[in-house]
């Protein structure tokens, strides 16, 4: 089987570490995967590095015919079964491809939880016959994807995974105490995501002002970096907590970070699953979350984390309160989120959107 992945994206980010991990496991199933990507982006420097075979294009917008005719060309060359495509942008380049005669079936993933756009590009792009399935990372998203469908029963689930091993030899070793001079006694609390809107940072400081009223010799991490980063910093300012709440800018050794937190606390306002959620079970880190899209499928609340609404830091701070001091609800959801953790492996992924390949192929 060959299937040609098209990820157009600038950085990197979940998803594009989900189609990293995809195409490393379909490589041990005996599927080729070829990669058409944006030019000087995160994917296209990772697919050098690992050698994959790929083409590097423009993608300079939804109506770019050049990108679009080179992926026809670059499929007919490679002799290409189907496409997968990773992203909204790419989405709609696979259907221009289609439309100029590059009649590969198209797989879509899609995985934020925010409804399809009303607008008339949005729904033809969703609702195009070469479209053969959706694959959701979530039920939630399903949920959402399929009240757009002309044909809902085209959305299928495929949670994501994590490589299980990232993580095996993490353990707590102070470096975080270290790097910024803390007490050995203070509790950490943090977040590893990219500061974008959906993420809800302004949620997260304002817990974390609730939480040092109870906890004042608590830290709070802010790990990665993105766009809001500038006003989510005004804003710590603004509350006088800039002693209090660390930003560490992106970082590349998230295995030794994660096992320092006391604490994941997650504030997102919308989310498709929240794979940071388990490389948190994976370390052994509880986690306080929003019921915000797919979370409630992996963090079940009392079960395997601590749930609370969108936008209700107070909550969200007793949650955080009760995991650092009630020793057995802490222990309950990391056995529990130990235990779930094994259904989210990246080779589960891969097997199940193998199977969405084949059923789809047999139809063709």
């Amino acid at each position: 089987m060959r299937v040609l992945h098209l990820v157009s994206e600038k950085t990197w980010r979940g998803g594009e570490q989900q189609v990293a991990y995809l195409i490393e496991e379909l490589r041990q199933e005996g599927v080729e995967s070829f990669v058409a990507c944006r030019k000087g982006s995160a994917f296209h420097t990772y697919c050098q590095q690992q050698q994959l075979p790929h083409t590097a294009l423009p993608f300079a917008n939804e109506f770019d015919v050049v990108t679009a005719l080179r992926v026809k060309a670059y499929s007919s060359q490679h002799r290409i079964e189907l496409l997968h495509v990773h992203s909204g942008h790419a989405h709609a380049i696979s259907v221009l491809s289609h439309v100029l005669g590059n009649k590969l079936p198209i797989i879509l993933s899609r995985r934020v939880d925010f409804p399809v756009k009303r607008n008339l590009l949005s729904r033809l792009k969703y609702n195009y016959g070469g479209v053969k399935r959706v694959v959701c990372v979530s039920d939630k998203i399903k949920e959402v994807v399929s009240e757009s469908l002309r044909h809902p029963e085209l959305c299928v689930t495929v949670y994501s995974g994590v490589d299980l091993s990232r993580f095996a030899n993490s353990s707590k070793t102070g470096r975080l105490y270290r790097e910024f001079n803390l007490s050995p006694t203070a509790p950490l609390i943090g977040n590893i995501s990219a500061i974008a809107p959906h993420k809800d940072y302004y949620t997260f400081v304002d817990t974390a002002e609730l939480v040092l009223r109870q906890h004042p010799d608590a830290m709070f991490f802010i790990i990665g970096d993105g766009p809001l980063r500038q006003d989510i910093e005004a804003y710590v300012q603004q509350k006088n907590l800039q002693r209090y709440i660390i930003f560490t800018g992106f970082r590349k050794d998230i295995p030794q970070l994660m096992p320092e937190l006391d604490v994941m606390l997650v504030t997102s306002e919308t989310e498709g699953l929240g794979t940071t959620i388990l490389d948190a079970f994976a370390c052994q880190v509880p986690v306080v979350a929003t019921k915000a899209g797919g979370i409630p499928e992996i963090v079940r609340d009392t079960e395997t984390g601590l749930l609370a609404p969108i936008k209700s830091p107070a909550i969200l701070a007793e949650k955080v309160h009760q995991v650092l001091m009630d020793s057995a609800t802490r222990n309950k959801v990391i056995q529990g989120a130990s235990t779930l953790l094994q259904e989210f492996s990246k080779r589960n992924t891969a097997l199940r959107t193998l199977a969405v390949y084949k059923e789809v192929l047999q139809k063709v």
